[in-house]
């Protein structure tokens, strides 16, 4: 009896999607990212709670995860902040039919990339990158006018060489980047010691909201380069080698590259130099897991990605 009931509602779901596919094919079309989206955000959310579960269990902490767990466990995160906005919104009476008409005329604001096209997905992308890209004249900048405050005359004239090579679209070395790791250390790249513009320009180029107050800034940006460099050890635990094609492209792309038109070769060259960059960064780590000297990181961050960009 089950078994025929199964198989009827499957039938009469079949006839269903031919009739819409046959007379609204744009309806349908929505139709059925709507519902893909639904199922891969309900997978997600499944897996996302097979982890948490399993952390409580083995008392394990965020950055002793594998890579694809941690890396699993950030979307998602930053998915379901996207969905709570939409559902408080949501909440006022009749607001719903809004909601849905807000949703079709701005997807990119409103929806997360499950219920996105293809196309869309590739578009977004490329608009997220050009806001991303608009800071990167300004963080060079920055680097230039902090060149006559750096006592040593040996890193004044490594940072002023770097500069210059981003200019004239240069490929730097790894060592001309990692050789530069004191500047970034203290005064005046330390993140402790940037000023509210340069916090607002370094938020932009990893696509975190600048219009915060400035210790609001800093905080998020310390916990978001904490978040990629604890990926970024995890990523060199695993291996470049074991990631799908899709994996390296979004890896780069989180890091700062814009990869949706570079060939896949390309982004794991890159992925591997970043990776050599970011495992030599050290600083100590309370047992938490948390680094708490990444004002170095952020600012290797943020200067290698302009740096790239500029290539």
């Amino acid at each position: 009896m089950i078994s025929y009931v199964v198989t009827k509602t499957k039938v009469i779901n079949e006839k269903y999607h031919r009739f819409l596919d046959r007379n609204f094919p744009r309806f349908y079309v929505l139709y059925t990212i709507f519902t893909k989206g639904l199922r891969m955000l309900w997978a997600d959310a499944k897996k996302a709670r097979r982890i948490k579960a399993n952390m409580l269990k083995h008392n394990i902490k965020f950055h002793q995860l594998s890579y694809r767990e941690m890396e699993h466990l950030r979307q998602f995160r930053r998915d379901v902040i996207k969905c709570l906005f939409l559902g408080i919104i949501s909440i006022p009476p009749f607001a719903n039919y809004l909601v849905f008409l807000l949703m079709y005329l701005f997807p990119r604001q409103l929806l997360i990339r499950h219920f996105w096209t293809p196309k869309q997905q590739a578009d977004f992308l490329d608009i997220y990158h050009a806001v991303r890209k608009q800071s990167h004249p300004e963080i060079l900048t920055c680097l230039e006018r902090t060149i006559p405050v750096i006592s040593d005359a040996g890193l004044r004239w490594h940072l002023t060489e770097l500069c210059s090579k981003a200019q004239r679209g240069t490929q730097p070395a790894v060592n001309d980047i990692l050789v530069l790791r004191e500047c970034f250390s203290d005064h005046p790249l330390g993140m402790n010691h940037l000023q509210a513009l340069q916090l607002k320009v370094l938020s932009q180029a990893m696509l975190l909201t600048p219009h915060l107050p400035p210790f609001l800034l800093r905080s998020r940006l310390k916990n978001h380069t904490t978040v990629i460099h604890q990926l970024d050890k995890a990523l060199a635990k695993l291996g470049i080698g074991e990631l799908t094609s899709q994996e390296v492209k979004s890896a780069c792309y989180l890091r700062g590259l814009n990869s949706t038109h570079i060939a896949e070769d390309r982004c794991r060259t890159w992925l591997g130099e970043w990776l050599q960059i970011s495992c030599s960064l050290k600083g100590k780590t309370d047992p938490y897991g948390y680094t708490t000297e990444i004002q170095t990181i952020i600012a290797f961050y943020s200067k290698i990605i302009i740096i790239i960009e500029y290539l």
